[in-house]
């Protein structure tokens, strides 16, 4: 007769993306958690602000500069998102293992995409 499953059994899911290691205190798993949904957000905005820049019209920026850039900044936002969604799993991962917390990668690319936008914009406003 099969033994019964423990209450505290993990999820297939968690078994795959999570082999190893031990459960960490809750409270930096949960912290992890809202981390990850911090930089939801943040990839939303820039989604949002994508769209925007594409729908409404901006003094200075021709049609097709207005295009390109709404489109890199949802790409931004897109690159963000799934940024998050490994930068928690490096994180859980390293907080099971012991090992220290990786570099957020996460900063430099939305650090350097925000240069690259409003360099653009205002190189496109002098011209």
């Amino acid at each position: 007769m099969p033994e019964p499953a423990e209450s505290s059994e993990r999820s297939r899911l968690a078994r795959v993306l999570l082999p190893e290691g031990e459960e960490p205190d809750p409270r930096f798993t949960l912290a992890n958690e809202r981390t990850f949904l911090a930089w939801t957000r943040t990839s939303l905005a820039f989604m949002a602000g994508g769209v925007a820049l594409d729908a409404l019209p901006v003094a200075g920026l021709s049609d097709g500069l207005r295009t390109l850039l709404a489109v890199f900044v949802i790409a931004v936002g897109v690159l963000i998102s799934l940024g998050a969604a490994v930068r928690w799993l490096r994180v859980e991962r390293a907080m099971r293992t012991k090992k220290p917390l990786p570099v957020p990668m996460i900063v430099p690319l939305l650090s350097a995409a925000a240069v690259l936008a409003c360099a653009a914009v205002l190189a496109a406003d002098l011209l």
